[in-house]
Formats: C-alpha cells, structure tokens, sequence
C-alpha cells in the first residue's frame, strides 16, 4: 500500500522520502522493476485516467488558443479593431493610417528651392515662406513603398488658436484625395504626388489664392491623431492672377514688394527735396515684427478667431496695419509727435529707415518707438505691406489740406498787422505722406472699376469707424468724386482738391476775404518712379486738370453729390457757398456782420434799388460807388537758393495793370513753421510803404540773416514769409500772398568703393565741413543701410569749429548680396539730421 502511493506520489515526493530514508530508497531501486509491472497491472485505471487528463488539458489548451489570440487581436488597438468589425470602410482607413506611420521616416521642406521660386529668398533661407496660390514641394522619406491604391496620406494645415474649417484657417487635404470634410468649407488646400522615387515620395502642396496669411501648422495624420510635420509662413502673392493683389507688370512687382530701398519726397511745393529711405522689408525677423502687428490690432483681441480668417483680405489688413502703425489708440509702433519737444525719443527727422524702427519695437515688449510724423508713419508702414506680398508705394501730396469739418472748404486765418493771431480751424500742411497699395475692390463693384491703387494712410489725424486709421480709399473714387464710397474718401478727396479761403482778422475782430483759390491744395503728388530714384508726378490720378470744367464739375459733385446743380453753378455761386460756409462754421462763432460782402453785390443791389427809385418818380440818393480798381497779383523769387547756414535772399513781386500810380501799404512777416501749419515762433516783420506805379512791377527785397533764423529753424521744418499789400486810397482792397521756404542742408559726402564681394570688409568715409560761423556741437554720425548693417551704427563725434571739416572712416561687411545703399545722418546742435548717401554693388 505504500509503495503503491510513493509511486503515485509527485517526484518531488519521491526526492523528499529518498532522502529522508537511504534504506527506503534502496528498496525502492530494487523494487523499481517489480512494482513498475505491479502497477501497470495494479492501475491501468488510474494511468489511462493521468494521460486521458494531460490529453484534455491539451485539447482545451489548443482550443483556446485561437479564441485568446482573437480576443488580444480584438483589444490591441481596441478601437481600431471594433471599428473595423463595424465598418469595413473603417478598417481600410485605419490599416491605411498604420502603413503611414510605417511609411514617413523623415521630410525635407526644399526651404532654398522652395523660397526660391516664391520670391521669398532674401527673407530666409532655412525657413519655409511661401505665396498663396502658388504651389511648393517638399520631400518625404519613406520605410517602404507608397501604393495609392491601397495606401492614403491625409494632412491639415491650421492657422490660428481655434481654426476652423467654416473660416478658411482649417483645411484636410490627402493623397489620394479621401480626406473628409466640411460642406462649408473655405480656402481648401491641395497636394499631389510629382514623384514617386520608391524610397521617398515628393509632393505638391498649394496654398489657395484666398487662405489667409500667417504661419501655418503643417500636420500629418498617423492613427486617430495629427502629428506636427512642419510649420510654414503663408504670404500674399502678386504673381498669381487669382490673388487680390496681383499685379501684371513685373517690374512694377519688383518695385513695389522685391525693392528695399527707395525715396520720399519732403520739403513744399516749391522746394521738394528727396529723403532716401531704407524701408529693409527682408531683414532680420520681418516676418516676426509684421505677424505680431496683426495680433496686436484691437480686432484680434475682440475676436481672435474672426480676425485670423479676415485676413485672407487684403483690404482688411490694409486697415489694421495702418491703425497698428501709429500707437494713437493701441499698442502700434510710432508714437506722432509735432510739438518740436522731442524728450525721451529720436527727433522725427533722426530716422532713415523703416527696420530700426520696427526691431526696436519689437525688440522693447512692444511698446511704442518715439518719435515718428506723417513720413516716418508711411515709410514703417510701406515696408510691412512689402513683407507682407501687398505692393505698396509712398506717396507725398504737397500743399495738403486738413479739413476737420469735411465741407470740402479750407478757411486760413491771418492776423492783419498789431493783431493777435487766431487758430484756423483747418490746415493746410506743406506736405503730407501716405501711402498707396495695390488691390483689388470687389466690395465697391465686381467689375473691377475700383480695382488698382487704394491710399492708406497710417498717421494719426481722424478716426475712421472708431480706430486711428484711414482707407484704403480707391484712387478712381478720389477722382471721381465718389465721397460715399469706402473708406474716409471725403478726407483724402479733401487733402488733394479742396477749396481754400483766406481770411484776414482786423482789430475789430471783423474778417475780411481776401482770396478764394480753388488751385492752391493738392500740388506735386510725387512717388518714387518705378526702377529709378527720380521723382514721378501723379496728380492726375487724383484729380483733373486744375481749373478745367471737369475738376469743377467733380468738386461740386464730391460737395453735393447732386448732379443736378453741376451744370448750372458759377463761380459766383461758389464764392457764395463759401461765405455761407464761413457763417455756419461752429468754431469761428461769427455773425453775418463780420463777413466781408463782396463789391459786386453790393453794386448790384444798389443798381437795382435805382432803377425802382426811377420807376416812381423818386430822386437820385447820391453818387456812384467807385470802380473797383485792377487786381494787384504777387508772386516770389529767389535770388539766391536758402541755404541753411547762409542768408536767405528773396523778393516779392506786384503787378497790375492799372493805369494809375497805386500807393500801397506793405506788411511783410516771416515765422519758423513746422511742417503741418504749425506756428513756432516769429521770425521778424516788417512795414513799409511803395508806390506801385502804373504799367511798371514793384519790386520788394527781402532779406533774413542767419543769425536770425538759425536758432528758431533747428527743430523747425519751413519759413514762412507772408505779404499783405493794401492799397492806401481804397483800403478795403487787401491783396495777400505767402511762400513756404524751406532750407537747403549743407553738403555732406559719402563714399564707398563701387563693388566688392560678400562677407568682405570695405572702408567707408563720411566728410563733412561747417559752414557757419560758428562752433558745431553735440556731433553725431548714425549709418544704416539693409544688407551692410544689421543695426544702426552710431558715432559720437568732438566739437567742429567753424569752417573746419571733418573725416570719419568706417568699415562695412556686407552680408547680402546685390546694389545696397548706406544712408547717413549727421547731426548737432545747429544742423538737424543731414543726409547722405551712396550704393555700393554686393557680389555673391
């Protein structure tokens, strides 16, 4: 019995009684034999039973087997496979998604090829900037081959922080093309397979022409989720015909996007200097600045989602970066400044470039560079709308008027002599700088009337629908007089046609007319001709011809917007529509008492008082009212060009063609004036007495020392020499005329060798001599210029007396390639911010 149940025991059993019992076990050893037959014969049942159990054991192990890989097969991935017993559609996208994540080892944006041919090179190099609408390339390796037929490749670009596919900033795209998506949505990019190389796979991706611009994810579909493949900078492209802001001419393109250097022109109608301007749109983080500006605009922060979408339109960023350039109301780059204290910033006239400007913005959280006026705020402005694909151009309107109330009507008052001088309630600038960018108008009319140039102005004068902006106002609604149409068109028709009256204040308060000029404002609009530094006049697209019938017939439209008083108008009724001005002005509070009546009118009713008089028998009530005598007409001449550091020479001129000796009351004065019609402070005046003789010119000096305007003119822009001639024997004759002067800069030189090649260390010289007699100081040199220097590079210069000069030599490497330009600035205490420049030819 009990070897029976050892031998039924487990082996471990066996081992323990073996040895716990040696004599036990040699028993057993002996026994072995034996008791093995005794029992097989003793227990077939009990050994048929162990291996009738290992048998069923293993059949249920066999059994199960499938049923537990099946179960393992079914949750590992759970979801991929209950949706593939589900959806047989289902199971072929997930198989698809896990042979993508077998097949895409590594991508090669092409970011050189690729920037490249969207013109976008002298941007980056390393990163991949591209242009709407048109297609670029990038490079997949892959694991293992790429069928189409069996295999899929799904991407999304996104823009924004909640894109979406209703709004034009969420696209799904895929190879072959099985991505799923909205019915509402916008701006759907594509991809293509140019080339299958078996090992990797080379794609076509297109922008659309109307995505909006901005950087872009870039991301590819591995499984239920996105994995990020690149990111990229999307861009308007005025190569592409389905953009808005395409444009035909290829060089206008290069001038107006491709062009980092250029001009604007500054100064008064009869003295236009050019000012070079380093606009730098290319250089170091452009692209960061000018992003940044669109999400710091107002409109971004009420709707971040709205905003991102919106700028797709180039008529809307238009907008905002010409609210975001000023930082009258936000947090936008320039802050204005004409009150000629310019504490705790740059002097306006300090800058030459556009890039300085920005990176010091960006570079300081933001927060607002001081001090910027109408040229600074355009050229910042003309150069993001270049970074940004939008061709632009600065544009300066001499002459231009500020008209506050929008009658069209710019009243100027002038104090008579002895009287204190009262505030116009409008203005006209010697200058004033815009800018103009090329797009289309849909919003206006769907044929393209309005299409082409539209004027944005970012200097901070009015509000337009509640921001410090202006425009875009379409060039061909300005000429035509369309004051109703989008956007502020009866502001800039203003500055470029209005009307202009002056007014001379008596002692009594009283005002008397003494001109009406429907010629003066809107002279010499000047812009940059395209491939040159020459200037080139564009009035006519903004207005006809001056005095002729159509100019006229449009002013009275653009003032009334009634065609039917254009034919029957005069001149007469004119002049009266701007004495009626006058008494309705709220500013000037004045009564029809203190209004000048024309001489006509007042014959005229006296005529027709005589002729009823006569009719019933009534009596002559007195003499006649004099003739009015021939009209005195003045203009100015230089007799020598007004330097700074010299006198300035100049005379006035009367003519008439009376043929009566005249006797004349002259008053002439001469007052520092900024450039917006901004008083300073008076210069000098004078009175004096001629007689105007019949048939001859009067001829009048006029002389103003140096010593006398320097120190008023060195934060001042112009002077302003005013004449009123009244004519003794009939004083209610009053003739007036007045010249903006503005002062020449002393010369100062610029060299640079001609060529040289990339990366190579040339020599630069800057000589400058004193022309006044006296000792400059508190000297500086600042140099700028894209592609030679990467920031402003300044030097603090000794003391120079007069008529000494001075040589400053400097060294230059440039880092890009092409005809670069070195812009100068010399300054002191005498001399504000002379310029200089000259170019030198980079070679790669």
């Amino acid at each position: 019995m009990t070897r029976h149940r050892h031998a039924t025991d487990t082996p471990q059993t066996c081992r323990r009684h073996a040895a716990d019992t040696p004599q036990t076990h040699r028993r057993h050893i002996a026994d072995l034999p034996q008791t093995r037959r005794r029992l097989a014969a003793d227990s077939p049942q009990t050994c048929r039973r162990h291996a009738a159990d290992l048998l069923q054991t293993r059949r249920r192990h066999i059994a199960d087997l499938p049923q537990t890989r099946r179960r393992l097969f079914a949750d590992t991935p759970q979801t991929c496979r209950r949706h593939a017993a589900d959806s047989s559609q289902t199971h072929r996208r997930h198989v698809a998604d896990s042979l993508q994540t077998l097949f895409i080892s590594g991508v090669d944006l092409l970011c050189e090829t690729n920037n490249v041919e969207h013109h976008t090179n002298e941007i980056s190099v390393e990163k991949l900037i591209v242009r709407r609408g048109q297609p670029f390339k990038l490079t997949l390796d892959l694991k293992k081959a790429f069928n189409p037929k069996r295999h899929s490749l799904t991407f999304k670009a996104a823009t924004g922080e909640k894109p979406t596919e209703e709004q034009g900033t969420l696209s799904f795209f895929s190879v072959p093309e099985r991505a799923v998506r909205s019915k509402l949505a916008k701006a759907l990019w594509k991809v293509e397979i140019q080339k299958d190389l078996v090992t990797s796979l080379v794609l076509t991706i297109t922008p659309p022409a109307d995505c909006p611009i901005g950087e872009f994810n870039l991301l590819e579909k591995l499984g239920e989720e996105y994995n990020p493949l690149a990111k990229l900078v999307v861009l308007y492209n005025p190569w592409c015909p389905d953009d808005w802001v395409f444009m035909k001419d290829e060089k206008e393109i290069d001038e107006y996007v491709l062009n980092e250097q250029g001009v604007i022109f500054r100064g008064s109608m009869n003295y236009i200097f050019p000012l070079d301007w380093d606009f730098g749109q290319f250089e170091d983080n452009m692209v960061e600045i000018s992003l940044k500006i669109l999400d710091l605009n107002i409109k971004h922060f009420l709707d971040p989602a709205d905003d991102v979408s919106a700028r797709c339109n180039p008529i809307y960023v238009g907008r905002v970066v010409s609210a975001m350039i000023n930082s009258q109301d936000d947090s936008g780059v320039v802050a204005g400044n004409w009150s000629g204290d310019y504490e705790g910033g740059f002097k306006p006239t300090h800058w030459t470039g556009s890039h300085a400007i920005l990176k010091r913005w960006f570079d300081n959280d933001c927060y607002r560079v001081k001090y910027g006026q109408c040229w600074v705020f355009a050229g910042v402005m003309c150069s993001v709308m270049r970074l940004l694909g939008i061709p632009c151009r600065v544009v300066s309107n001499f002459v231009s008027a500020h008209d506050n109330n929008r009658n069209l009507i710019i009243d100027v008052f002038h104090a008579d002599h002895g009287v204190e001088p009262i505030p116009s309630p409008d203005s006209i600038w010697n200058y004033h700088v815009w800018v103009e960018a090329w797009m289309r108008r849909p919003d206006l009319a769907e044929d393209g009337k309005y299409d082409g140039w539209q004027v944005l102005d970012p200097t901070p004068q009015e509000k337009s629908e509640g921001v410090y902006c202006c425009g875009p106002a379409s060039l061909t609604s300005i000429l035509s007089g369309q004051t109703d149409d989008k956007y502020d068109i009866p502001f800039v028709y203003a500055e470029v046609n209005a009307d202009c009256v002056d007014w001379l204040v008596k002692a009594d308060g009283s005002k008397l007319k003494v001109t009406s000029d429907t010629k003066r404002v809107g002279q010499n609009i000047s812009t940059k001709a395209v491939g040159s530094d020459s200037r080139r006049d564009i009035t006519d697209t903004y207005k006809h011809k001056e005095g002729s019938d159509k100019e006229r017939s449009v002013f009275k439209y653009a003032r009334t917007r009634d065609y039917s008083r254009v034919d029957g108008e005069t001149e007469e009724e004119d002049d009266e529509d701007e004495d009626e001005e006058m008494e309705e002005d709220e500013v000037n509070g004045d009564t029809d008492e203190n209004i000048a009546v024309e001489e006509g009118e007042e014959t005229e009713e006296m005529e027709e008082d005589g002729d009823e008089d006569e009719t019933s028998g009534g009596t002559d009530t007195g003499p006649p009212e004099p003739t009015a005598p021939e009209p005195v007409y003045m203009h100015f001449e230089e007799v020598t060009p007004p330097t700074n550091g010299k006198d300035v020479r100049l005379k006035v001129v009367l003519q008439s063609e009376s043929t009566v000796d005249r006797p004349m009351n002259i008053y002439i004065w001469v007052k520092a004036m900024r450039y917006n019609d901004e008083p300073a402070t008076e210069i000098k005046n004078k009175e004096t007495e001629k007689t105007l003789l019949a048939g001859k010119d009067l001829s009048i000096p006029i002389r103003v020392p140096f010593s006398d305007y320097h120190k008023h003119m060195v934060d001042c822009d112009s002077m302003k020499v005013c004449v009123v001639a009244t004519d003794k024997m009939m004083p209610d004759y009053v003739y007036f005329d007045e010249d903006d002067v503005v002062l020449i800069d002393p010369p100062i030189t610029v060299t640079l060798p001609k060529q040289t090649t990339l990366g190579r260390t040339v020599q630069g010289e800057v000589v400058f001599k004193n022309p006044a007699d006296e000792t400059l100081t508190g000297c500086s040199l600042t140099l700028t210029g894209s592609g030679l220097f990467r920031d402003e590079v300044k030097y603090e210069l000794p003391d120079l007396k007069k008529n000494k000069q001075i040589r400053i030599k400097f060294p230059v490497v440039p880092y890009k390639a092409g005809k670069k330009t070195l812009v100068c600035d010399f300054d002191c205490a005498t001399f504000r911010d002379i310029k200089g420049k000259c170019t030198i030819n980079v070679k790669k």
